[in-house]
């Protein structure tokens, strides 16, 4: 979204994606059918975040859930509310949204490279999006950590965000 947004704005924007096809994590996330977001009014949304709402209430507010699904609806992917009041695509899948969205990026002339890793820093302002080492198969294999460590960048060490456990 970074470099959708950039692209907009008349930046030169070039995605690295070192496997060999673009947004595998965002393409196995959808195989639970995609859930986009949630249907409940934005206040009652805010609250399911207990402790970490004060930290993310800025960004969720200047991109709420009718944002996400306008921009689906941007992209031609029509959405529809589950009886749980998730928000899904229609089509239940990831992959037709995320091919709309690489054609919107391509028109804007945004460059993708794929099989190709990021080497560093080269004086050109740079977004970052590398994931953790959890899932080497669709890419988050932490090759990235050197790099950023080279340049004197401090890189906290890795701990479990997402894990299963059990509850008597």
């Amino acid at each position: 979204m970074a470099a959708e947004v950039l692209a907009r704005g008349g930046a030169e924007v070039t995605i690295f994606d070192h496997m060999p096809s673009p947004a595998r994590k965002f393409l196995l996330a959808g195989r639970g059918g995609l859930n986009l977001t949630h249907s409940e009014n934005l206040e009652t949304f805010l609250t399911r975040y207990g402790e970490a709402k004060d930290f993310l209430e800025p960004a969720i507010r200047a991109f709420p859930p009718q944002a996400v699904i306008d921009w689906c609806n941007g992209l031609r992917i029509e959405t529809f509310v589950g009886s749980s009041g998730r928000v899904f695509p229609k089509q239940m899948k990831a992959s037709p949204l995320l091919r709309a969205w690489l054609r919107r990026l391509q028109s804007l002339g945004v460059t993708l490279k794929t099989r190709e890793r990021w080497q560093g820093f080269d004086g050109t302002p740079t977004i970052l999006a590398m994931g953790g080492a959890s899932w080497p198969h669709p890419g988050s294999d932490a090759k990235w950590v050197p790099v950023l460590q080279a340049a004197g960048i401090m890189v906290h060490p890795f701990k479990p965000a997402n894990s299963r456990f059990l509850v008597n």
